[in-house]
């Protein structure tokens, strides 16, 4: 296994220093004792027989599966600052962009809303007054 490589940057140091607290050089020496800490142990191998071996059937999507994408139709929509301000919010904790989230929820009704259109309507009565 060869070593980790860093290229310095004294002007990027600095600024990690000032916003992290947290030079390239100790970055450096810690990711390097944790990989010399991981990789210790030593595995041995030996040719004791398995056992009984099943063959398990390729359950997993295919690459083309796991690439689509749906078609997107971008849309002008104007939004109450509350609403955006949250979705940032709850995006910067997730670690994802406000709009995907926004689109997520938007499918997510639109979905709930096709099951409910396949369940049987009610019927025309209407509600005794309250």
């Amino acid at each position: 296994m060869t070593a980790a490589q860093f290229e310095w940057d004294d002007n990027k140091d600095a600024e990690n220093q000032a916003k992290l607290h947290v030079s390239f050089e100790s970055l450096g020496q810690a990711i390097g004792a944790k990989e010399r800490q991981c990789m210790k142990k030593k595995i041995v191998y030996t040719d004791e027989p398995i056992g009984d071996v099943q063959v398990v059937a390729d359950f997993l999507p295919s690459p083309a599966e796991l690439a689509f994408r749906e078609d997107g139709v971008k849309v002008t929509l104007a939004l109450s600052k509350s609403s955006v301000d949250f979705f940032k919010s709850e995006a910067a904790k997730h670690q994802t962009q406000y709009q995907r989230m926004i689109r997520r929820l938007l499918d997510s009704y639109v979905e709930a809303q096709g099951a409910a259109a396949s369940m049987p309507k009610r019927t025309g009565r209407k509600r005794a007054p309250i």
